[in-house]
């Protein structure tokens, strides 16, 4: 009896677990998003704890050692979370599975694009005789574990969540990418500036907005988790750091780059008058 009790008890966990998500609201999304940035910065701590000494504060990128300890581990224990969550309510179908395109436009094109071309200028910017084999293999990994991580959390979850709860669709991806852009405040933490992370903010929402349209028009989330994990790497190879600007450089390809970023601005507020009609959560499985 004891034992039947205890796997019932587990039974109406999971189902009280699954429930949670397949009644959204906005609120749902709101609080999912802030709980995983809660334990990504409870994860970092601990890892900082343990691992501190191999990390170069002052240049994350020094070392192989201080990239994969402060950067890519992080994120990448995230990464497994998410996947392992999205698992447990059962939508990994509904959330990496082909998605409806019907509704989409030909403009929508433009988020995508104007992210390519900002990968292929700072592509071509990058000094790749300054970077070791070593630092450009953990840079690409930590783009992948970022792009995995921050699209399933935001364009995966919570797009899902907002489009259950009956959210417009211009609700959704301004909603979806707010909470990205947010997100990135932590960086406060770290010390950065409040007037870069305020740029950051604007830019973050420029390119959430982008990859949202990304996944509209393709139909799949996997183009905005591999935009996405070029777009870091490639940003940070260019500039020479994680924090550092990539338009205050000089070059015909660095120009392209940051026209490009500041075209995928504008273009996200003018797509904020163009979406229309709603999405619905995908089937779950």
């Amino acid at each position: 009896m004891g034992y039947a009790m205890v796997q019932r008890a587990d039974g109406v966990a999971v189902v009280r677990w699954r429930d949670f998500f397949e009644r959204p609201t906005v609120w749902k999304a709101v609080v999912v998003t802030v709980a995983y940035l809660a334990y990504y910065l409870l994860v970092g701590l601990v890892l900082g704890a343990v691992f501190g000494d191999e990390v170069d504060k002052d240049d994350l990128l020094s070392t192989g050692a201080s990239i994969f300890f402060g950067l890519v581990l992080p994120i990448a224990v995230g990464a497994v979370t998410l996947v392992g969550l999205t698992a447990s309510i059962g939508w990994m179908r509904r959330v990496f599975g082909r998605q409806d395109v019907t509704g989409r436009r030909p403009w929508m094109w433009a988020g995508p694009v104007l992210v390519i071309a900002a990968i292929v200028g700072h592509t071509a910017a990058i000094e790749w005789s300054s970077w070791r084999a070593e630092q450009i293999a953990l840079i690409a990994l930590l783009g992948v574990c970022v792009g995995l991580a921050e699209e399933l959390m935001t364009r995966g979850l919570v797009v899902q969540m907002l489009r259950g709860a009956g959210r417009s669709e211009l609700f959704v991806m301004g909603v979806s990418s707010l909470l990205f852009a947010l997100m990135h405040m932590v960086n406060l933490l770290s010390g950065m500036k409040a007037s870069t992370v305020l740029v950051t903010l604007v830019y973050t929402f420029g390119f959430g907005v982008c990859m949202y349209l990304t996944m509209r028009v393709t139909g799949t989330i996997w183009a905005a988790v591999v935009l996405h994990a070029c777009t870091d790497p490639t940003t940070f190879l260019a500039s020479g750091g994680v924090d550092e600007a990539v338009t205050g450089q000089s070059g015909a390809w660095s120009l392209l780059a940051s026209t490009a970023t500041i075209l995928m601005i504008v273009f996200s507020l003018v797509a904020l008058f163009l979406v229309r009609g709603k999405r619905t959560a995908s089937a779950a499985g």
